[in-house]
């Protein structure tokens, strides 16, 4: 059964940015997003930091001076700008430069590794490495490449001004990259998806229409921008020409009375977000402007989800799912949840959404099996790895246009919801049963004083094992196993419990599990 939204046409998503078929073009995003807010609302805030505020009119200018900077350093159309650099106004002015000079920005966490950070370098090949001015002389373990400049943000000259009638405005087909976003390297060296001008523009603009940003609206993004789920806030504020509120990790202790100081409405959240709001909110409960909530990255369980809704009064909660090779899939309606417990919507508009079997094949509405997605959001697959790409971006089994397949396992519903139900590598089988972590690991916290948990799936090594975190430190692992055998078949139930003060987390806030199969082979988790 497929999945399709198509209340209005794609192309209505990308008005006239897209032309014809055989030659496809699309307004340089900067244009679409920055230069059009600017135009539309010049003295309205776009962005701000912990250290000051830019007006549109002021990014503007700044963006505009970094391609200038972009020009004295050499950098062309289709080169790669590499910019490790954390959550401060200077990176929005980096985006927009880098796509006003033609050139593809590459963002990458600070928090990188130089295991990892050494073969991002060697495969996008960038013309110029931007970085923080503590990181000038490189990074531990690792040494910049010496043909490369190396430029320092604080010694950039973003001052302005800008002409707007001689604004740099590159012109780029739709397929030219705007984008090389690289993955986590959980499972090996990071990837880089490809992202073009038109995908981008598209999801951004198809995000927009399901979640509707408003111009009064205070966004705060204190996910990291290299992670696509917080640079997307940069273009979601600017196509609604609302203020973008940045966060780095560094200050996360302080999160909560920043965002009530600057009156945030809308918080991007991953679980580990999430908790530390509640938290800090139950220190402080004075309240806040939030009207919204939105997950994805990784799923927010329902009790910290009503747990939410309790501590901050009024605000709705918009579950989402997505994957950088496409941005972003499906999104349920704020508090769609109530009603379709279990949901992250159905397909984005103009998008569409299927559940098929191992050979491609569309299953029936309620089975179990791959989902894959087909529409304009589709990005360009991995960068310079075209047998990569050609196993995630197949032709469709039915004839129809190029499919991408996420790997991920879920069901559709009768009016097309979408109900995920884990990684390839989530599913498994045990003891004759076929199950789920995600579904062992609701069960978990569906028990009273357990607040997190993560399931490590057999291996050829290892059975599975359960570890938890929980509300008090008295929680004992044996109680909740006995307690989970109350709600799930036998085979269901791990024979190992340990109980952590926290869960290991990657950068970008998702639980780190190859940290904790590192900490159950060396012995270092806490009983």
């Amino acid at each position: 059964m497929t999945s399709t939204l198509t209340s209005f046409p794609a192309s209505a998503l990308i008005d006239d940015a897209v032309g014809t078929e055989t030659a496809p073009r699309v307004d340089n995003a900067a244009e679409v997003f920055l230069t059009t807010a600017a135009t539309h609302r010049p003295h309205a805030p776009a962005v701000r930091d912990r250290y000051g505020m830019w007006t549109y009119a002021e990014l503007d200018a700044a963006a505009d001076s970094f391609a200038r900077e972009l020009r004295r350093f050499g950098v062309r159309p289709g080169d790669r700008v590499l910019a490790r650099v954390d959550s401060v106004r200077e990176f929005t002015a980096l985006l927009y430069g880098t796509w006003r000079q033609g050139a593809v920005l590459v963002p990458i966490n600070p928090g990188m590794k130089a295991f990892h950070l050494t073969s991002v370098l060697a495969d996008c090949t960038p013309s110029l490495i931007v970085v923080e001015s503590a990181e000038r002389a490189g990074t531990e373990g690792l040494s910049w490449p010496s043909d490369v400049p190396v430029a320092v943000v604080s010694e950039l000259d973003l001052s302005g001004p800008a002409d707007p009638a001689a604004r740099t405005e590159t012109e780029v087909p739709a397929d030219r990259l705007a984008l090389l976003i690289y993955t986590s390297g959980s499972t090996g060296a990071p990837k880089g998806v490809a992202c073009p001008h038109g995908p981008v523009v598209f999801a951004a603009r198809a995000i927009q229409a399901r979640l509707h940003y408003r111009p009064d609206d205070v966004v705060l993004a204190a996910v990291p921008l290299s992670f696509d789920y917080g640079l997307y806030q940069v273009l979601l504020s600017a196509l609604s020409c609302s203020e973008l509120l940045l966060s780095g990790p560094a200050d996360h202790a302080r999160l909560l009375g920043f965002a009530r100081d600057h009156g945030a409405t809308v918080v991007p959240l991953v679980p580990s977000l999430g908790e530390l709001l509640v938290k800090l909110a139950s220190r402080d409960q004075r309240p806040t402007r939030i009207r919204l909530f939105t997950n994805t990255g990784a799923a927010l369980n329902a009790p910290l989800i009503a747990t939410l809704r309790e501590t901050f009064s009024g605000a709705s909660v918009a579950p989402m799912y997505g994957t950088t090779e496409c941005k972003r899939i499906t999104i349920l309606e704020p508090d769609g949840d109530l009603a379709r417990p279990g949901s992250v919507g159905p397909a984005l508009p103009g998008t569409e959404v299927l559940v098929v079997d191992d050979d491609g094949r569309p299953l029936p509405t309620g089975e179990t099996g791959e989902i894959v997605v087909r529409g304009p959001h589709l990005m360009a697959g991995y960068w310079r790895s075209p047998e990569q790409t050609a196993l995630r971006y197949r032709p469709g089994a039915d004839g129809g246009p190029v499919t991408l397949h996420t790997g991920d396992y879920g069901r559709l519903d009768e009016d097309g919801h979408v109900y995920f139900q884990g990684r390839r590598d989530d599913l498994f089988k045990r003891r004759g049963s076929r199950m789920t972590s995600v579904e062992i690991e609701a069960a978990v916290l569906d028990i009273d004083g357990v607040r997190e948990a993560a399931l490590l799936v057999p291996e050829d090594d290892r059975d599975m094992v359960l570890f938890v975190v929980g509300e008090t430190p008295d929680v004992d692992g044996e109680q909740v196993l006995a307690r989970l055998g109350d709600r799930l078949e036998a085979a269901k139930v791990p024979d190992v419990c340990h109980v952590l003060t926290a869960l290991p987390l990657t950068p970008n806030g998702k639980t780190d599990r190859k940290e904790l199969r590192r900490q159950l082979l060396e012995g270092t988790h806490v009983h």
